[in-house]
């Protein structure tokens, strides 16, 4: 293949299509690309921009486009030109390496990266250049009998990857414009626009892929207006739990996402939890500088267990940053080991066969069979059903209960359920007492059955203390307090309702939770917070008295089995602003909440209200009612034992 420089001044005048469509123009800009590509002419800014104005019938000065959609347009080139030629280039080269500079040369044709639009650096949307797309192919080792899930499948170079290994292929894109893009570049195949760090709740039950190819987002999350480490984590560990048993993950993050990084530490020993990561490499900023970023990244190997195998980290953690992609691809060749393979599939390896293949690392592992995935129809885009179900339990009658005549002269008892019986629930961890006052008096029996997952009890992720916990507070959030009242317009003075009343309001019920140290009064709340998710009540309120332990109250919420950072701090979101988030857990302090109105900003006490939705606009002027909605962390004000968390629910 030669490679030759294109004359732009040669190029006949055409006229403009004026194309309504982005994505529409946008094809056909690479269409007009794609025979350069193919015969070696270098593409230049200025042989980019004729096309781009003749597409979208305007200039980039005058708004009709911008750099990151003409940018996109050569990615996009690429695809077609690998859809034509990528197959038989692939079976001709026999290895990757040989492969790798063939590619390099096609990818180099076009122009640099060298300007950033504003949703470029928002969601860090950095293509995948194709030597590092080749990287990853070459680990993932994918069959014709493999299903590929790329979660942020941005304008396909990865994606055109895997379909011309002969792998099925599912996308999905939170992009609108990247989206319209894949349908159009990959008719036929289901293209989804979730949250990728959220991939694994909103994809159907029956949609498992054995291959995720993924380019997470290094600290970019969708609709959070600052940045966060904890991105890159939160797409792995979704994409993992979607993936199937046996399966392999490759993800290219950022060069510091690493298991021996002090920071990332525990991050990578909750994901080695349920796989194994086989290789990690990392390599310099040149794989990434063609796409206008110098940032130093790696490619990440992980096999997800099976059963009731255990994971853990087997990868070489000891090699330096390899110098370029092509010191990269040799280490994944000789170090990544051949995926699980069932002997039924063994058997038939003439027919799933893998273009790459011929990795000769030895594996220790003992082979296991991987079925097949099934595509299933482009799921509806709802908020994701958590499986739940009503928790039993058994009401002690007064002969059952024999405690208060069992008390002896000390000043505290033993605690233990006086008006309620938990089948299958483990005892607390610690041992718990009360007051003799307090053990002297059964409480009420309750009616009130909470929604929780089943290995909340069966897992004994809540002891049967905290279980009553949540039984009892699910009791008092169905009932109002009594009276009606009326709240004036300061949101001040609230006054008994003369009867009927058209302005009255009635005030629902709270629940104090005044346990002391060793109860887990963060896990109780969060099973409280639990159960009102698994009734589709998506958005809460947590309220403490630091921010500093906004990561008490996520370690909490994930110990019941849900994703931490669905915890999110309101710092994220600037005062004024809406807060964007369908869902999630608002975590905020009492200081955060007397923020004043700043102008035409609106205070941070309105800015939650506005948030949740349903709070009495009348409300929204003192912080004690908003707290009616999530949890208030009396617990951490530390001056008494018996202080408490005060929770609510409108």
């Amino acid at each position: 293949m030669m490679f030759q420089t294109s004359v732009a001044t040669a190029l006949p005048l055409v006229a403009p299509l004026q194309c309504p469509d982005t994505a529409d123009a946008i094809v056909i800009v690479a269409q007009s690309l794609q025979p350069d590509l193919a015969q070696g002419f270098q593409i230049d800014a200025l042989r980019l921009r004729v096309e781009m104005e003749r597409a979208f019938g305007g200039s980039d000065s005058d708004g009709a486009w911008d750099w990151k959609l003409a940018y996109e347009a050569g990615e996009v080139a690429l695809v077609l030109f690998l859809r034509k030629f990528g197959r038989a280039l692939l079976a001709r080269s026999g290895s990757p390496a040989a492969l790798l500079p063939t590619l390099a040369k096609v990818a180099g044709l076009l122009p640099t990266h060298t300007r950033r639009s504003e949703e470029m650096e928002r969601f860090q949307q950095f293509s995948t250049p194709l030597p590092m797309g080749l990287a990853a192919l070459a680990a993932a080792q994918i069959t014709p009998r493999d299903l590929v899930l790329e979660p942020s499948a941005g304008t396909g170079l990865l994606a055109i990857l895997a379909e011309i290994a002969g792998g099925s292929l599912t996308l999905n894109e939170l992009a609108d414009t990247r989206a319209d893009l894949l349908r159009r570049l990959f008719p036929g195949r289901p293209v989804t626009t979730f949250d990728a760090a959220q991939i694994d709740d909103h994809l159907e039950a029956g949609l498992r892929p054995s291959v995720i190819l993924m380019n997470p987002p290094f600290s970019a999350v969708a609709l959070v207006d600052t940045r966060t480490t904890e991105a890159t984590a939160r797409h792995l560990r979704s994409a993992l739990a979607r993936l199937a048993p046996g399966g392999r993950l490759v993800a290219i993050t950022g060069a510091g996402f690493a298991p021996d990084a002090p920071t990332w530490v525990e991050t990578f020993a909750r994901l080695t939890e349920s796989a194994h990561l086989v290789f990690t490499g990392a390599v310099s900023g040149a794989a990434f500088a063609k796409h206008g970023t110098t940032f130093e990244t790696r490619i990440s190997v992980f096999d997800k267990c099976r059963g009731g195998e255990m994971g853990g980290v087997t990868a070489d953690l000891r090699q330096p940053t390899s110098p370029d992609v092509a010191h990269l691809l040799s280490r994944i060749t000789a170090e990544v080991p051949p995926r699980f393979e069932s002997d039924q599939a063994a058997t038939a390896s003439q027919s799933r066969s893998s273009l790459f293949a011929g990795n000769s690392a030895p594996s220790t592992r003992k082979a296991i069979g991987i079925s097949r995935a099934t595509p299933v129809v482009q799921p509806a885009q709802a908020i994701a059903l958590i499986e739940a179900e009503d928790l039993t339990y058994a009401l002690r009658e007064g002969r059952d209960n024999d405690d208060t005549a069992r008390l002896s002269d000390a000043i505290y008892e033993t605690f233990r359920l006086q008006a309620i019986d938990i089948p299958g629930a483990v005892p607390h961890p610690t041992k718990l007492v009360q007051s003799a006052a307090m053990a002297s008096v059964a409480p009420p029996k309750p009616s009130y059955r909470p929604k929780l997952p089943a290995a909340v009890l069966c897992c004994g992720l809540l002891s049967d203390a905290q279980l009553e916990t949540v039984i009892y507070a699910g009791e008092a959030h169905g009932a109002y307090l009594a009276g009606s009242w009326t709240v004036d317009e300061t949101g001040d003075t609230v006054s008994a309702a003369p009867e009927n009343a058209a302005d009255a309001v009635r005030f629902r019920r709270g629940f104090f939770l005044g346990d002391g140290t060793g109860a887990g009064k963060g896990r109780q709340s969060a099973g409280i917070l639990l159960d009102n998710w698994a009734q589709g009540r998506r958005k809460a309120l947590w309220i403490s008295k630091s921010d500093k332990l906004l990561e008490d109250a996520q370690r909490d919420w994930s110990a019941l089995g849900q994703e931490r950072l669905l915890v999110t701090p309101l710092s994220r979101f600037a005062q004024g602003r809406d807060i964007p988030l369908t869902e999630g857990i608002l975590f905020t302090t009492y200081a955060t909440l007397r923020s004043e109105e700043r102008g035409a900003k609106k205070s941070r006490v309105e800015q939650i209200a506005d948030w949740l939705g349903h709070v009495d606009k009348r409300d929204s002027h003192r912080a004690w009612s908003v707290i009616q909605a999530g949890i208030c962390d009396g617990d951490q004000l530390g001056t008494r034992p018996d202080v408490g968390r005060g929770v609510g629910v409108l």
